[in-house]
């Protein structure tokens, strides 16, 4: 199990380092689980310091972009029910013009977007304000890889998320936050949210606070500074829905990196990938979430100095030998996490670290980091 979890450790962003090494009140959760119960679990740190409350595995937590994994299993959960199709041109189902500049008559899909072969780059930016246009941002010529085709490269960017929020909203008449509350989150019995749009009131107070480690904060102290917005706000700081545009934004409840979820909460939504699924989708779907749609061949992507080797449909691969880790790791706001799992031993592990300086490794290494 130790030489598991420095595997996991290290593919999730982790230096491991003793105790004593790292500040006392820094969160620091390890928990590990099978397909159908929880087997151990560490917990330590305070999830809010001028309170001294202690951190638990049921505290929720900006978990970054562990979220793409859980907008995936949404996908898939549509794609079943006929909402969404993998290959459609996405444009059909917005309404309004996807298009590479340099490539214009090439389609852009939702295959595409969720592997990370779009042609998007986070260059022009990815968080919107409530009442902005997401079709406005991909008209900049930096929003795009110039050299390469849709389809042809894998470049990891998070905007490629906020566009499939709003594809899942044009074509479900619904808004993204409670699309994941009604798909995901409810039938798995997982409270969680995205932005804190969709949890239960007062939720926020008992989340655990990310700081940077000169102990800024970063995000989260709804104790302190109670009076924030669930959402990215709107352009004039105003903080109402009634600016959210549905199918046009995407962006405001940061589906690339914005759910809020304990330590608990990932692992149930581990043990739906040990499951094949859960019954969430059909296993032909499921199948497809977690297959390699982008596998690494030297020159068909930026593998990020081997960070990046196989990639699914919102899931990461990390593919050593025979053994198989599916999941995805979660880096910002000083917080390195990852969830993780080997379907065919039965294994899963949930890693979170706070107070984790931003130039710290983020896991370029699959086995071992020194």
């Amino acid at each position: 199990m130790a030489k598991m979890l420095a595997l996991l450790a290290a593919a999730a962003g982790l230096t491991l380092t003793p105790a004593t090494a790292q500040a006392d009140d820094n969160v620091r959760i390890e928990l590990t689980f099978s397909a159908d119960a929880l087997d151990r679990s560490r917990v330590a740190g305070l999830a809010h310091r001028p309170s001294l409350r202690e951190a638990t595995l049921d505290d929720k937590v900006r978990i970054a972009s562990i979220s793409k994994l859980a907008v995936g299993v949404a996908v898939m959960r549509l794609v079943d029910k006929g909402a969404l199709d993998l290959d459609r041109d996405v444009a059909l189902y917005l309404g309004w013009p996807v298009r590479h500049p340099a490539f214009p008559t090439t389609k852009i899909t939702l295959r595409m977007l969720l592997s990370h072969q779009s042609g998007l780059q986070d260059d022009a930016g990815y968080f919107l304000p409530l009442d902005a246009n997401l079709a406005d941002l991909l008209a900049k010529p930096e929003a795009w890889d110039m050299g390469h085709e849709p389809g042809s490269y894998f470049r990891y960017a998070n905007v490629n998320y906020p566009l499939v929020a709003a594809i899942m909203e044009a074509a479900t008449d619904r808004r993204f936050d409670r699309i994941m509350i009604e798909e995901v989150f409810e039938p798995l019995k997982i409270p969680a949210c995205y932005n804190w749009s969709g949890c239960t009131n007062g939720a926020a107070k008992d989340a655990i606070t990310l700081y940077r480690p000169d102990g800024r904060i970063a995000r989260d102290d709804w104790i302190g500074e109670p009076d924030q917005c669930a959402y990215v706000a709107a352009s004039d700081g105003r903080c109402d829905l009634e600016f959210y545009l549905p199918g046009r934004n995407g962006s405001a409840f940061s589906p690339q990196g914005g759910l809020r979820i304990s330590a608990g909460g990932l692992a149930r939504l581990g043990q739906m990938l040990l499951n094949g699924g859960d019954g969430l989708m059909r296993p032909e779907s499921f199948a497809e979430l977690i297959r390699a749609q982008w596998r690494f061949d030297g020159s068909n992507g930026d593998d990020d100095n081997g960070y990046f080797t196989a990639f699914g449909l919102g899931v990461q691969r990390i593919e050593q030998g025979e053994r198989v880790w599916i999941g995805h790791p979660g880096e910002a706001y000083g917080l390195r996490a990852g969830l993780w799992v080997d379907r065919a031993a039965g294994e899963g592990v949930v890693r979170i670290v706070t107070g984790v300086a931003e130039d710290d490794p983020v896991g370029h290494c699959l086995v071992t980091c020194p």
